[in-house]
């Protein structure tokens, strides 16, 4: 049903694009943040999906009809989101750390324990983590993960098997 309203919403983003985009947001918008939050960490996830939507808009506008109906919304726009964040992490790692001298809370729809489970995801290698989260976090299927990874569908399987196995070995290793 899902993928019904994807291609719905993918007649009506080359119909009116304008129109149509609030609820492209409206549907992409947790699972993005919440994957880009997993992948790059709080701080950086918002603004990476606010560029992510901007960056898919842009796109969007400069697409014809036709190409915009064929797309594959969430395997194409999680290519935007993914890329972003890559570039993003080899920007960060260029710049010297800052330490903050004042912590600022702020309002975190995750559950209190996920500081726990981004750690533990931190611990996986960045494809597997990578992969992990757009299947269990994000829900994404193999097929739009080997999409936004540019990555065969069975070595995505692999990827998240092996992550998964890796997270088991952790929780196991913390009791």
């Amino acid at each position: 049903m899902f993928y019904l309203v994807m291609d719905d919403l993918c007649h009506r983003l080359a119909t009116d694009l304008d129109s149509a985009f609030p609820d492209f947001v409206e549907a992409m918008s947790r699972d993005i943040y919440s994957g880009l939050r997993r992948l790059a960490g709080p701080d950086e996830a918002e603004d990476l999906t606010q560029e992510a939507f901007i960056r898919a808009y842009q796109a969007l506008n400069a697409y014809d009809r036709r190409r915009i109906e064929n797309l594959r919304l969430r395997g194409w726009f999680w290519t935007i989101a993914l890329n972003l964040g890559r570039n993003h992490a080899r920007a960060r790692a260029r710049r010297p750390i800052l330490v903050e001298l004042e912590t600022v809370t702020s309002h975190d729809p995750e559950p209190p324990d996920s500081e726990a489970w981004d750690r533990r995801l931190a611990a996986l290698p960045s494809v597997q983590r990578r992969a992990v989260v757009l299947r269990h976090v994000v829900g994404l299927s193999y097929d739009e993960i080997g999409q936004a990874t540019g990555r065969p569908e069975t070595t995505v399987r692999s990827d998240v098997h092996r992550g998964l196995e890796k997270l088991r070995n952790i929780l196991e290793a913390e009791q």
